[in-house]
């Protein structure tokens, strides 16, 4: 995994998984992820927000 790329370390010190490593690993892990390309758990609000 290549930090910037496939994760970023956020402020509180905890690893992200980036959009760019959830197309690579090729599913969805149904866990709500902050960058999840399939949209899971997410609301009509959250995704226009997030496309900002």
């Amino acid at each position: 995994m290549k930090e910037g790329e496939d994760y970023y370390i956020n402020k509180d010190g905890l690893y992200v998984l980036t959009e760019v490593y959830h197309l690579k690993r090729g599913y969805c892990c149904e866990n709500g992820c902050k960058h999840c390309p399939w949209n899971f758990g997410k609301n009509e609000e959250d995704i226009k927000s997030d496309k900002k």
